[in-house]
């Protein structure tokens, strides 16, 4: 099944990779390529009416980064994971902060997560 998804966030999606913050560059350091277990994902990646930091279409896998700019829009980001968990659309979620400081962490759930999912 294709996820659609609305054409005019093309060029925000771009807009969006241009201007990448540090921790979406490392982790997408680590997923580029197929390094995840030989997974595509591809970042900023429009769904729907939305946009996600990551995603593999594969295993039907959203990946966020929370940062300063998500601290404010709590309920917003519930009603976006909410209406693409719809979709059959599954999330795993780490803090910035995370991601800059424990590497190794997040791409262990990351992997534990693709190795209990992929059937």
């Amino acid at each position: 099944m294709r996820i659609r998804y609305d054409p005019k966030l093309k060029e925000h999606s771009r807009d969006l990779r241009n201007r990448s913050t540090l921790a979406e560059v490392l982790l997408w350091n680590q997923l580029k390529q197929r390094k995840m277990l030989g997974y595509q994902f591809m970042r900023q990646k429009p769904i729907g009416d939305y946009i996600v930091d990551f995603y593999c279409s594969r295993l039907k896998l959203v990946i966020e980064i929370d940062g300063e700019s998500h601290r404010e829009k709590g309920e917003q980001d519930h009603k976006r994971q909410s209406e693409l968990e719809d979709m059959t659309i599954q999330f795993l979620r780490f803090q910035d902060d995370q991601v800059k400081r424990n590497m190794p962490s997040v791409l262990q759930v990351i992997q534990n997560w693709i190795e209990q999912h992929d059937k």
